[in-house]
């Protein structure tokens, strides 16, 4: 593309997570601001081939880098987005003026109560729930509540003149009070479930649900429990934690991820309750320099020394930092007034903490694809293994398993576009002995290679092993078997210290160990292909051992039985609500506690 955005490398990378995206011109000015169900899909839509009108275009060919905001729902993202429209008034933004007053729902004062958008004076009878941000997130509230309780939504000058059961009762979105079809007591109850959703009752009416789901199942009514199921999963859907927002406070939230020498430190600007915005820094880490110390400088360095800059009153931060008091102290006598550091927020903080994490990562991963940054690392490979032509491909094995249980080897695939995901490879590993990683490194490397002899898939110029010189034996042994002998092969083992940089990294053949800096662009490629190869193999792991033990996919996670499992379960109304639910959904069931709701998360989304 002319202004050198490579879309295609972003994109390997980008969430399918719903949240808002921002689109910068190479001045680092906010071009266009938007929200997506799905960022990578929306986004992708962007870089469509055909299809697009000039406008789109013309953006499209301004987009110098693209920085994303990962939130819990898409309502969320739509509040958000507003947010960042009022503040930065991109070009390519339609701006809307604030002379609207803010859309209610309307539940009518009626012996058959109507749900109904309500905009305006207060005048008629009835109950009044908002406001909402914007009239789409209004009409959606109404659709998905008409197709859970099917309380009626027509006028009342319809409704008095049916004679028979209209539409919306023939694609079951109503009951039919207008023609009797349903008793006044039914639809009395409800109304009085979308009562209590609207007033933000919904865990008692998600409980009450529930009960009336065990009920109906132990009384053999199962049409009528899975009528129930299904409403308790639409509500889920349906829920809004409101993260978003807030009652007050001036915060700023800042999370920081790192991994094969590039970090990301996002913030998050919290202003009277509201994110305002956000944006993501790429500070270079230093040896051995862990996140939380990465976090402290970056907080000295950002918040000291610019007279121009606005410090909150009070900052979160995603981990315990050192030296905090000697941090709050030094802000307090720069700002000559309190500002308050918390490493362990709770309730609406502890979600925007989350946010402000999962942008970090996802951020992270997007700059690590970036194929320009990709090239320099093979580059810098080329000159510590002094090879005479640059590496186009280069291949990592790992192997996972639980005391020799479901073992699975991985195969992971790097080329100059980074990550080549549909070359990766899992092998189920049979007939070793439990445990022995030799064995299943040999058989693994037998079965890709053989297929390499026999013309399937491309040869690889550096072979990656994670292991040590075990497991570097069997290599050598297995492509002297197959008459292979012009691969760059690689050890890779962790070093006694066990830390990243610290890496033992041994060339087959001579032995010889190379010695890499911790800032060294080949180290930092070496560890990004290991590490993926690692998370490929317990994420395959995971799977097999649940496939093989035929049991449900929560029995594999530490710290939740049958209870829990129990729990689960019946708070969601199955797997499947369980699968989609975020970190905070699950922490809200009860005996969950935030830390066992990250594991069940992470668990789940392995892959």
């Amino acid at each position: 593309m002319q202004n050198g955005f490579d879309a295609e490398t972003y994109l390997k990378t980008l969430t399918r997570k719903p949240g808002v995206y921002q689109m910068l011109d190479a001045g680092n000015e906010v071009l266009y601001v938007g929200k997506a169900k799905n960022l990578r899909n929306r986004v992708a839509s962007y870089f469509r081939s055909r299809g697009l009108n000039s406008k789109t275009v013309a953006l499209v060919q301004k987009i110098h880098s693209i920085q994303v905001t990962v939130t819990n729902s898409e309502s969320e993202a739509l509040i958000l987005e507003q947010n960042l429209i009022k503040a930065h008034r991109p070009p390519y933004n339609i701006l809307l003026r604030d002379d609207k007053s803010y859309p209610y729902i309307l539940l009518t004062d009626h012996s058959h109560p109507r749900l109904a958008f309500h905009r305006g004076s207060k005048r008629k009878k009835g109950e009044y729930f908002g406001p909402f941000p914007n009239a789409g997130s209004v009409r959606e509230s109404l659709h998905l509540l008409q197709k859970v309780f099917r309380v009626r939504q027509c006028k009342d000058s319809y409704y008095r003149n049916r004679t028979r059961p209209c539409l919306q009762y023939q694609i079951d979105r109503c009951t039919a009070p207008c023609v009797g079809k349903v008793s006044d007591e039914e639809y009395q109850n409800s109304v009085r479930y979308t009562r209590m959703f609207l007033q933000g009752e919904d865990q008692k009416l998600l409980g009450e649900l529930a009960d009336r789901m065990d009920k109906a199942s132990q009384e053999l009514e199962f049409e009528q429990a899975a009528v129930i199921r299904d409403q308790i999963t639409d509500l889920r859907r349906m829920q809004d934690a409101q993260s978003i927002e807030g009652k007050r406070g001036d915060i700023d939230v800042l999370a920081a991820a790192q991994a094969s020498g590039t970090a990301c430190v996002h913030v998050l600007f919290v202003r009277a309750g509201r994110i305002l915005g956000s944006r993501s820094y790429f500070p270079k880490p230093q040896l051995e320099e862990g996140s939380a110390e990465l976090l402290f400088s970056f907080v000295s360095q950002y918040y000291l020394g610019d007279v121009a800059k606005e410090v909150p009153r009070e900052i979160l931060l995603d981990q315990e930092v050192p030296d905090v008091d000697v941090l709050e102290s030094a802000l307090a006598d720069y700002c000559k007034r309190k500002v308050a550091i918390v490493c362990r927020a709770r309730a609406n903080r502890a979600q925007w903490v989350q946010l402000a994490a999962t942008a970090a990562q996802q951020n992270l991963e997007a700059r690590l694809a970036n194929r320009q940054s990709i090239a320099s690392r093979f580059e810098s490979l080329q000159d510590v293994l002094q090879l005479t032509e640059l590496p186009q491909r280069i291949e990592c094995f790992d192997i996972s398993h639980s005391s020799g249980e479901a073992t699975v080897a991985s195969c992971v695939v790097f080329d100059l576009s980074g990550a080549r995901k549909t070359d990766y490879r899992r092998f189920n590993i049979d007939g070793v002995q439990a445990g022995d990683d030799y064995a299943a490194m040999e058989q693994a490397l037998r079965r890709r290679f053989k297929r390499l002899q026999q013309g399937e898939g491309q040869k690889p110029d550096v072979l990656l092993i994670d292991g040590g010189k075990g497991q570097l034996s069997e290599a050598e042994r297995v492509l002297r078997e197959l008459a292979i002998d012009d691969l760059n092969v690689l050890a890779v083992a962790k070093g006694p210290s066990r830390k990243a940089g610290m890496e033992q990294i041994i060339r087959a053949g001579t032995r010889e160990e190379l010695v890499l800096n911790g800032d060294s662009p080949a180290l930092h490629l070496i560890q990004q292909v290991r590490d993926e190869s690692h998370r490929f193999a317990v994420a395959g792991h995971r799977a097999r051992r649940s496939k093989k033990r035929n049991v449900s996919v929560l029995e594999g996670i530490e710290g939740v039985g049958s209870k829990r499992r129990q729990a689960l379960l019946r708070h969601f109304g199955g797997l499947q609500e369980v699968q989609r639910a975020s970190i905070q959904d699950l922490s809200k069931v009860p005996g969950i506690s935030k830390k066992t709701a990250t594991d069940i998360y992470h668990s789940l989304h392995s892959d």
